[in-house]
Formats: structure tokens, C-alpha cells, sequence
């Protein structure tokens, strides 16, 4: 890393970058069944090449690409969307459906996740780091490691894929928990193994997803009966972290450490790794355009979703340089996995176009806007972070639900919170702060949305429901928004453990 800073390293324009790679995929992929079915030949041989994809490749949603091409790639067929034959296949957290998605992970998406990987290593100069923090072992709360057979292909958890290939010798010095743990399928025998051997290690940096290394943090400091996380890791100094907004959960991560550490921000779904954080003191992750996936963004309006989140077939995309800071936008992905004009559900903003940085606001889905009060993510967890930062108390989980009621619409919250809390003042703080970021949303409390509920639940109610769905692991996050059958079942689960507490 220190000989590398001493040079000036050349670099293209976006543009060029995400060009290159668009042809690259085309040309890679002109001789599979999707590639003859949208003439790839064709499109390659046009002057602008980008327009003729537009015009010839429609959108796809998962189950699009899943019920007409990934399919065939689980039942052993090759050069179905990419050469040869898909030997893996990830399962997605499913924040958005109830169903886990298989998506398929091929020879070369492994190589762009290694690649990812070592361009975020090489980018952690610009960070104040000790120096010595690359020395440490690196403790990663992902999936299982253990991969289930089936037939022609494995499947597993996509962190679970890529720390199987992981090189030996990496493995073997530095990488936490270890192989013989990470390959146990239960979640809850991983973390109380982790637990009990946290002592043995010397861990500098920690990955995963927020709530989950809070609680193994959590578990840590109440096992072996010490006072914060430095007392078993002193070493500890970097924190990687991704899935989430971490904002929600920053104040409860100051009480578990007893000195500040650095937090980097990183970009990987089921569907590949698309960025990081590469400087210190900015919000954007900055996306990797030179790594086998090709992007574009769709703006995140009504002229271009349905009220359900669905991507209309005559929206409108643009690429990496067309896009500007103002507005939100779906990301679509074309990539070296065989995934073609998809639909991966993330909605970003811009906060750097000159350096392609951007934030995650939400979800395509996980939008409230019942009655045009347009309710992201984001504005959720900025609303979160200051009635914990306001009433000093520690928000773990939360969700909120819309429907119906007498006569207009409501919104619900569920408020995961162990802390001793007056509800009726945190519903009153948690609107008024809404009202201040959301101009929608506070001229629709005036009218068509006049009840906002609220119910504040012990925190672990929220992991009970993961698990109560079969969604418990490191890679599961519990949605944000409720909607449709989730909600139902949500309601369903509740009522059930109110029953069982009565008749305890």
C-alpha cells in the first residue's frame, strides 16, 4: 500500500469505464441463449451501443429472470445467460419478499468480488488507521460457509461463497472465526462458539451487518462479564459494515467500545460487490466501474414505478455520467453473473457524481407513500437517530406499517427498545422529526394520514420474528416497511406470542 501511494495512478472517465465493460459483457455473452434471443451480435456491430441495448433488452424484475432463464441454469443447462455452467447459486436475504431468491454466482462474479475486495483494501490508505491494524485478525459475521448440495449446482449465503474461496493462507492467518466455524448451518451455534473463543483471538477489524455484530458484541461483553469490547479486544480499530443504515445503530455501538474506532462503509447483495466508502469524512460509497458490472440508474418518480415499486417498461435509465445530485435512483445491473437489465431493488442519491459517490436511501418496496406522503429509508433512519440522540435511549430494531383506518390512512410503528421509554412522547418526537425532513409527509398528517400509531416491543421480539420466518442469520435484515403478506404475518406472530405469554 505504501508503494503503490507513490504512484500516479491513470485513470479513465466513467463513462469510458462503464462502456468498456458494457461491450465486454455483450461480446462475452453474444453466444448464450439470452444473448442470441436479444441479438447481442447485432447490438455490439451499432455506433452507439448503449441505445441499441436500451432498445432491444427490456427490465427485469427477479422473477422475470428467474422463471425464464435462471432456472434452466439450476436444472445443469450451459450458456444459458453467461458460458458454461452456474456451479453456485447465492440465497438473498429477502428484506423485500418472503421468499429467498436463488441468484446465480458464476467463476467470474467470484473474481469481481476478489477484485472488489483488494481495490477497498488498497483505498484503506486515505483512512487514519493504525498501522499495524492489517496485523490483527479480521473477525467476519457472515453466512455459513457450509454449502448445500443440490444436484447440479451449490447454494448458500453469498458471504458463505466467497469466504469458501477465500485463499488458504488468508484464511488461515487472519480470518476469524475460522472455517470450522463458519461452516456450522445454525446461526445460533456460530454465535455462541464465537462468543466463548473471542478471548483467543486478537481481532483489529470486524465485518458484518449491524445489528448482528451489536449483538455478538452484545453476548460477548455480558459472557465473559467485562465492561465493553476492548476489555477481550483491545487491538480492535475498524469496523466494515454494510446491509444498512448504520446510522440507527452508531450511539448503541459507542456504549459497547471504550474508545472510537473507524467505520467504512461497503456495497455487496447476493448480486456481486458494487462498492465502498474510499475516503474518510464523506456519507458516499464510491462505486467500482471497472469490475464486470455495468450500471445503470433509473429515476425512483411515478413516471417510472408503480405504487407496488415495479420498474415500468418504458422507464427511463441513464448511465454513470448522465445521472445529477438532486434525485434518487434505482439501480439496474447488467453483470458477469448473467444477470441482464435487473432490477436490484436499492434506491440511491447521488451525494458526489464527480467521484461516483452516492448513499442508499431504500428500497424500490420499502417506500411508504399510501397517500403521497413519500416516506424513504432514509428519512426513517435520520428520524430514529435523533429521538435516540433526544431521549438518550437505544432503538436496537424498528419497522413501520401503513393501512387503512377509519376511513383515511395510518401508519404503525414497532419499536424495538429495552430502555424504560414514554411511547406517547417518542410517537410525538419521531413525527415532529418527520415532519421536518418530509414535506409530503407533513402536509399529508394534515389531512389524508391523521393517526400515526405506535407500539414499542422488547428488542429481541424482532429476532424472534427471523426466526420464527426462518430468516435468522448474519446476512438477514429485518425490513423496514411492512407491507401486504409480511404485514400479516408480522400481526400473525405478534398475536401468537401474546397468546403464549398468556397462558405462561
Amino acid at each position: 500500500m505504501r508503494i503503490r501511494k507513490r504512484f500516479t495512478i491513470v485513470t479513465g472517465t466513467a463513462r469510458a469505464y462503464q462502456m468498456q465493460v458494457l461491450k465486454r459483457l455483450l461480446n462475452k455473452a453474444r453466444k448464450t441463449h439470452f444473448g442470441k434471443h436479444y441479438r447481442f451480435n447485432d447490438i455490439t456491430e451499432q455506433e452507439h451501443v448503449y441505445e441499441e441495448f436500451k432498445k432491444r433488452v427490456p427490465f427485469h424484475n427477479y422473477n422475470q429472470m428467474y422463471n425464464r432463464w435462471w432456472k434452466f441454469c439450476q436444472e445443469g443447462e450451459s450458456d444459458v445467460c453467461w458460458p458454461g455452467k452456474v456451479k453456485y447459486f447465492a440465497l438473498s436475504s429477502g428484506t423485500s419478499e418472503s421468499a429467498s431468491k436463488h441468484i446465480p454466482v458464476t467463476d467470474d462474479m467470484i473474481r469481481s468480488v476478489k477484485r472488489a475486495g483488494f481495490k477497498q483494501f488498497y483505498s484503506m490508505q486515505n483512512f487514519d488507521l493504525p498501522s499495524d491494524v492489517f496485523d490483527k485478525g479480521i473477525l467476519m459475521l457472515g453466512g455459513t460457509t457450509s454449502l448445500f448440495e443440490r444436484g447440479d449446482y451449490y447454494e448458500g449465503d453469498m458471504s458463505g461463497i466467497s469466504a469458501k474461496k477465500m485463499p488458504r493462507w488468508l484464511s488461515f492467518l487472519f480470518y476469524k472465526p475460522g472455517q470450522s466455524i463458519s461452516a456450522r448451518p445454525r446461526w445460533e451455534d456460530r454465535i455462541k462458539l464465537i462468543v466463548r473463543k473471542a478471548p483467543t483471538w486478537n481481532v483489529g477489524i470486524v465485518c458484518g451487518v449491524p445489528a448482528w455484530v451489536q449483538i455478538v458484541f452484545e453476548e460477548i461483553i455480558r459472557y465473559h462479564k467485562v465492561n465493553h469490547i476492548h476489555e477481550i479486544w483491545p487491538n480492535l480499530s475498524l469496523y466494515i459494515h454494510g446491509g444498512v443504515s448504520f446510522e440507527p445503530y452508531r450511539e448503541s455501538f459507542k456504549k459497547l467500545l471504550n474508545k472510537p474506532i473507524t467505520y467504512i462503509e461497503t456495497y455487496m447483495a447476493s448480486e456481486g460487490s458494487f462498492g465502498f466508502q474510499a475516503r474518510p469524512d464523506t456519507q458516499g460509497i464510491k462505486l467500482i466501474l471497472n469490475n464486470g458490472i455495468f450500471y445503470e440508474f433509473v429515476p425512483f418518480n411515478e413516471e417510472n414505478f408503480t405504487d407496488e415499486g415495479e420498474i415500468r417498461p418504458e422507464a427511463q435509465s441513464y448511465m454513470i455520467h448522465e445521472v445529477s445530485e438532486e434525485k434518487e435512483y434505482a439501480i439496474v445491473l447488467s453483470t458477469c453473473a448473467g444477470a441482464w437489465r435487473y432490477l436490484i431493488g436499492d434506491v440511491i442519491r447521488f451525494t458526489s457524481v464527480k467521484n461516483g459517490e452516492f448513499v442508499i436511501v431504500g428500497r424500490t418496496k420499502q417506500f411508504l407513500s399510501l397517500c403521497g406522503e413519500h416516506l424513504s429509508v432514509d428519512n426513517m433512519n435520520k428520524a430514529i437517530d435523533e429521538v435516540q440522540r433526544r431521549m438518550n435511549i437505544k432503538v436496537k430494531e424498528f419497522t413501520v406499517a401503513g393501512f387503512v383506518h377509519e376511513g383515511h390512512f395510518a401508519h404503525k410503528w414497532y419499536i424495538g427498545c429495552d430502555d424504560v421509554v414514554d411511547s406517547s412522547a417518542l410517537l410525538k418526537l419521531l413525527d415532529e422529526t418527520l415532519c421536518q425532513l418530509n414535506d409530503d409527509y407533513a402536509v399529508e398528517r394534515t389531512s389524508a394520514l391523521p393517526d400515526v400509531l405506535i407500539e414499542v416491543l422488547p428488542s429481541k421480539t424482532f429476532i424472534d420474528f427471523l426466526s420464527y420466518t426462518g430468516k435468522f442469520g448474519a446476512m438477514n435484515k429485518f425490513p423496514r416497511v411492512l407491507k401486504n403478506a409480511q404485514f400479516d404475518e408480522w400481526k400473525m406472530f405478534l398475536r401468537e406470542k401474546v397468546r403464549g405469554s398468556e397462558v405462561v
